[in-house]
């Protein structure tokens, strides 16, 4: 009944909060004298507090409208190109530039943890001067009807496979964090199928490979708990009128309260230096403030048995590392792969994703040879600096787009994407 609650506490709060907007408004309004005063900045900020902390944040748009090739600027159109009841792929369509040279295919495997997509905003923006970038969008669960089925971890890793047939040879893929795993099982299983459509390279950036090394506060929660646990304490359903009524699901609100207790004084130091913003009528440090929370407080609900195979597979029994993982009563054999070029990439603060647990994909992929493996630790970032920020775009991504360029299949540059249907349509 959790969820339930927390519905109701949302709704009956709607009159509370259409009251704190209409405030804000009133005394931000300048023809009104008090918003030219402390006090009546203070009643405004007080009022945009309660309004923002209360409200239910929905999925962000990437906005992406540009981008720079060749020195060039050129328009960029979002597109859906593959899609299926818990995801969308999108392409960033950049207008092609006269004698330009097609660009590397890439698809970037977002998590699908809690936040959208749009949360590799930065990451897509940084890759589409290099790459014809394409990024899977996540669905709520909460939105996709109990009739569409289960999505697992299994059915994670068909959709990537599913994706890679749809965008043809000699396509990259990149796994950001918790994506990691499932990508490299999907090529893994291709290889050992000798599937064509098999990428050219993979980067795997701060994903939990085997959280057996350097154990985060993360991974020492998730031995310590039973995944009956787990199954007992967030799993619920989704409440009417939702699409997804009845389903059951880990909530994003419950996931939220989970990422902010981590560094609970920051998100509340945060929010006081927003207020002082206001007060002090200092808008740049405010628009900051909105622009990272509107994103951050976006999350979605994340379908039961997709959460609890991840747990138990990853973090619990850790059985990519030692060699007990399957897909659908197949093993997961991670010697099978021989020609996809492998990537890695750590920052040195990472809290989620502790140094080495990346790394490892490296000791478990022992047949790929070594001139097609490499390995990069940024120094002085953290976990979302591995995918983002000014440190990613300048030291990480021109090492991404040079691995690719060196490790594309030069010979199947004139093949065509083709669609190819999964097995459940």
């Amino acid at each position: 009944m959790f969820y339930q609650l927390y519905e109701s506490t949302h709704a009956a709060l709607q009159p509370a909060r259409a009251y704190a907007d209409a405030v804000k408004l009133f005394y931000s309004n300048p023809l009104n004298p008090f918003s030219h005063m402390p006090l009546g900045r203070s009643v405004a900020a007080m009022a945009e507090l309660f309004e923002r902390t209360t409200r239910r944040y929905g999925k962000p748009a990437f906005g992406l409208d540009k981008t720079v090739v060749d020195f060039k600027q050129v328009a960029v159109t979002e597109r859906v190109v593959w899609s299926r009841p818990f995801c969308n792929l999108i392409r960033f369509e950049r207008a092609m530039l006269e004698g330009s040279r097609p660009s590397p295919r890439l698809l970037i495997v977002a998590p699908m943890s809690g936040h959208y997509a749009t949360l590799l905003r930065g990451t897509v923006e940084a890759m589409l001067p290099h790459a014809d970038v394409y990024i899977t969008d996540w669905t709520d669960a909460r939105m996709v009807p109990l009739a569409e089925g289960k999505f697992d971890l299994d059915d994670y890793i068909d959709y990537v496979i599913d994706m890679l047939h749809a965008l043809g040879p000699d396509t990259h893929v990149m796994g950001v964090c918790q994506p990691s795993v499932p990508v490299l099982a999907a090529v893994a299983i291709m290889e050992a199928r000798g599937d064509r459509f098999a990428p050219a390279s993979m980067t795997l950036m701060g994903g939990p490979i085997d959280t057996r090394r350097n154990p985060t506060a993360v991974n020492q929660l998730a031995e310590q708990k039973s995944l009956d646990w787990f199954r007992d304490n967030v799993v619920m359903q989704v409440p009417w009128p939702a699409p997804g009524f009845g389903r059951d699901v880990y909530p994003g609100f419950l996931q939220l309260s989970g990422f902010m207790s981590m560094n609970l004084d920051r998100h509340i130091i945060a929010h006081k230096d927003f207020f002082m913003h206001l007060v002090k009528n200092d808008g740049d440090g405010a628009e900051k403030h909105r622009d990272f929370y509107d994103e951050y407080l976006a999350v979605m609900d994340l379908t039961a048995e997709f959460y609890l195979q991840t747990v138990d597979t990853v973090f619990i029994r850790h059985a990519l590392p030692k060699g007990e993982m399957t897909h659908r009563g197949e093993p997961v054999d991670l010697t099978a792969i021989r020609n996809v070029a492998l990537f890695t990439v750590e920052g040195e603060n990472d809290d989620i994703s502790g140094l080495g647990q990346t790394q490892a994909a490296h000791d478990l992929c022992t047949n790929i040879p070594q001139e097609m493996k490499a390995h990069y630790m940024q120094p002085a970032v953290g976990h979302y600096g591995v995918f983002n920020g000014s440190r990613f775009r300048a030291e990480i991504v021109p090492r991404i787009a040079d691995f690719m360029a060196s490790h594309g299949t030069a010979s199947r540059k004139g093949a065509k994407p083709r669609l190819v249907r999964s097995a459940k349509g």
